[in-house]
């Protein structure tokens, strides 16, 4: 490949490995990558912001679905990072084509591919930036995060539409010319290709412990390990960030909405008939872990304050400020005999960081939407 700069020589591109077939070979693996991040990403968004018309609709089981899609999400992200910069690699000579622009197919190749690139890029790293909770942007990363998602779709979509026929030409395996190159070009693809393998394999393999907990000894460089936190589980919101302090809980009461209100205090409550469920926090970061949790049903709370069968619930939390202070259960979440206001966790009064004196969890939940501090449930 040649570019004509407008003064001074041509610069040539002979690397081997700078052509199709390697670009296909690689982007394939990245396309699934991304397909799956776009899947399970849209499932975490409408469980976090469901509309009104879904709320009732979404499932509470399987009660660990969130923790699996979620998992896969950040797994999927993390290793499109290495094949987004391989496939980059691969195709960056044709950038430098000359002239820039042939014909319509080929604008709007150029075009699907800025966008690509560029809204991939973007998805990717502010992606691994939200692992490690670190913002340094001045917008909101959900609502960016999400609009983002479905411009690289529409990207995706463009890209293979307008590069179809090479990409059909190179699954059939008819690309003409390539056995003829030399060896000297560079290294043999299969070489290339292994080393994108070993690094994709690399940082999946050293983050991939935050979310199964079987490869956790080789969780080197995730942004959390599940085995450390207060009672054994990590803390993303701590009581202090949501200004609730001991002393404010002095005089706690559960108070309970509904067409029956009533309240109750901490004592009343332990005194209520106690269950204990398993059931995993995970979080939007990608971590997750299960821990035994003790508490009352959420569903007998409301079904004493006069809740039918179908109800919801709205539950507020103490903490002073907070994008989720005041959360909404749809009435599969709220009914699931497995969704508890947990007062204990592995058999041990719940931390103060862990929501003490009450919390919600839920199966197949969002970790910012198992409430802490929780001071009110509300009939819906």
């Amino acid at each position: 490949m040649r570019f004509t700069p407008p003064h001074g020589p041509p610069i040539t591109f002979r690397a081997r490995l700078h052509d199709a077939r390697t670009a296909t070979v690689i982007g394939r693996l990245l396309g699934l990558a991304l397909l799956v991040c776009f899947a399970t990403g849209v499932f975490s968004h409408y469980l976090q912001h469901p509309p009104p018309w879904l709320a009732d609709r979404l499932p509470s089981r399987p009660s660990w679905g969130y923790r699996l899609t979620q998992g896969l999400h950040v797994v999927c992200g993390t290793a499109a990072i290495p094949l987004l910069l391989a496939k980059l690699w691969a195709v960056y000579p044709r950038l430098f084509a000359w002239p820039p622009v042939r014909s319509v197919r080929h604008a709007l190749e150029r075009l699907s591919v800025a966008v690509l690139v560029a809204a991939g890029i973007f998805e990717l790293f502010t992606g691994l930036l939200n692992t490690f909770q670190w913002y340094p942007w001045p917008f909101s990363f959900v609502p960016a995060h999400y609009a983002v998602a479905w411009i690289l779709l529409g990207a995706v979509l463009l890209h293979v539409a307008v590069q179809w026929p090479t990409i059909r030409e190179h699954f059939t395996r008819r690309s003409p010319g390539t056995a003829a190159l030399p060896e000297a070009d560079g290294p043999d693809r299969r070489q290339l290709l292994a080393a994108v393998a070993a690094g994709v394999g690399a940082v999946t393999l050293t983050t991939v412990g935050q979310s199964v907990t079987a490869l956790g000894p080789l969780d080197l460089f995730a942004p959390r390990s599940p085995a450390h936190g207060p009672q054994g589980l990590p803390v993303n919101r701590t009581a202090d960030a949501a200004r609730v302090t001991a002393a404010s809980l002095a005089d706690w009461r559960l108070t309970v909405a509904g067409p029956r209100p009533y309240s109750l205090t901490a004592a009343e409550l332990r005194a209520l008939p106690q269950y204990e469920v398993t059931l995993p926090i995970a979080c939007v970061e990608g971590w997750s872990k299960s821990a035994r949790w003790t508490g009352v049903r959420v569903r007998d709370l409301l079904e004493r304050a006069g809740a039918g069968p179908g109800a919801g619930c709205r539950v507020v939390s103490l903490e002073a400020v907070g994008a989720y202070r005041v959360m909404e259960m749809g009435r599969r979440y709220a009914q699931d005999p497995l969704t508890l206001l947990a007062l204990r966790i592995d058999g041990e009064v719940l931390s103060l960081d862990h929501g003490y004196p009450a919390r919600i969890i839920a199966p197949n939940r969002p970790g910012v939407l198992q409430t802490k501090w929780v001071g009110r449930l509300e009939v819906m």
